[in-house]
């Protein structure tokens, strides 16, 4: 690969990451590793969505980079042919959030599992959507650990019995997208692993965003907790158990709706009705305030996944951590004059040690 080229620091956005000279196939986004997963995995769909689209943003594959904790997804980075680095245990978000920071001429990508991500990751995780670091993470959740062989994983329903639960898990799992939201991440969405359509146009709106953008993709272990999404897949269950957000249009799914309870102000599954059709809510992505997406992350039981909102629930702009910082150091800079390093470390309070 060519050397990278240094973007001059600005508004965070795709338009600081070079352009590809020429066009480009999702072959060119596919290393000469053999693609090492279980046979069947959901990774496997979710890999091939990702090469797909990533010609369609144009962007010059040497200013890509994937980032990874550990887990079976953190294999990602091996398999894209771009720059990438399998780092450490649930420590993805802070190595990505020290490249964008400097480079703000890289597309940067974090791919993650429910383990990784939200057991040892979890504050890495937070904090990098609280901060608004022009990241953009995918966090597989197959509500297990996969790479350790089937261990009761936070996402994991109350009563899962795994081989480290084997009378059934006593802990409240984590809702990833309520997690996110109240983190206030500016771009929260969810998407699942064989909905190839349905995936592809939420890792695009993600691309584009200004800001962390977080994607939750479940994402099917077949080898220890296959068939977890079932509801969400199989056509009799799923036109009923889906509730596709769309900005702008009325959540609607089969025959029900999302309506405001005017006593609780919670949501609520209802019947459509003539009666009740003025009721049902009108998706806003762009609201400023998270509380209706919170409400509607809610909705999904986890124990059924009956009514399971998908799509994005949050795209909304906030100032962006990588931007904000490239300009204090802009400031600074016109100020001081040059900036001397070796100053700035040591401070006006040094000691001299004498031998």
């Amino acid at each position: 690969m060519t050397e990278t080229t240094q973007a001059p620091a600005g508004p965070v956005s795709l338009s600081l990451v070079p352009k590809a000279e020429a066009k480009q196939s999702m072959k060119d986004f596919k290393s000469d590793q053999e693609v090492r997963w279980c046979p069947g995995c959901g990774d496997y769909a979710v890999l091939a969505a990702v090469q797909g689209f990533m010609p369609s943003l144009g962007l010059a594959k040497e200013n890509i980079v994937f980032v990874s904790g550990i887990g079976c997804s953190s294999r990602f980075p091996y398999y894209m042919n771009t720059y990438g680095m399998h780092s450490i245990h649930g420590r993805a978000p802070a190595i990505a959030t020290g490249l964008a920071s400097s480079r703000q001429d890289l597309s940067v990508w974090v791919v993650t599992g429910d383990g990784d991500a939200l057991s040892i990751g979890g504050n890495h995780l937070i904090h990098a959507l609280r901060r608004n670091v022009n990241l953009k993470i995918l966090l597989f959740n197959n509500r297990i650990y996969g790479l350790t062989k089937g261990q009761y994983s936070p996402t994991s329903e109350i009563g899962k019995i795994t081989k480290s639960t084997p009378m059934g898990s006593l802990d409240n799992p984590f809702n990833p997208v309520s997690l996110a939201l109240g983190a206030e991440a500016t771009f929260v969405a969810r998407t699942v692993d064989s909905d190839r359509q349905h995936l592809t146009s939420v890792l695009k709106a993600a691309a584009e965003h200004p800001g962390t953008a977080l994607v939750e993709i479940y994402q099917n272990c077949n080898i220890f907790n296959d068939g977890a999404f079932e509801v969400l897949k199989d056509k009799e269950t799923a036109a009923e158990a889906v509730i596709r957000l769309e900005h702008g249009q009325p959540i609607r799914f089969g025959t029900k709706g999302v309506v405001r309870d005017h006593e609780s102000g919670d949501l609520r599954v209802v019947d459509v009705t003539p009666e009740n059709e003025a009721d049902v809510l009108v998706h806003d992505a762009h609201r400023e305030t998270a509380t209706t997406a919170y409400a509607l992350s809610r909705l999904a039981d986890p124990t059924t996944l009956h009514q399971t909102p998908i799509g994005i629930f949050r795209d909304v702009e906030r100032p962006v951590y990588d931007t904000l910082m490239a300009e204090q150091l802009d400031a600074a800079v016109s100020e001081q004059g040059e900036g001397d390093l070796s100053a700035l470390l040591a401070g006006k309070d040094t000691w001299t040690v004498v031998g």
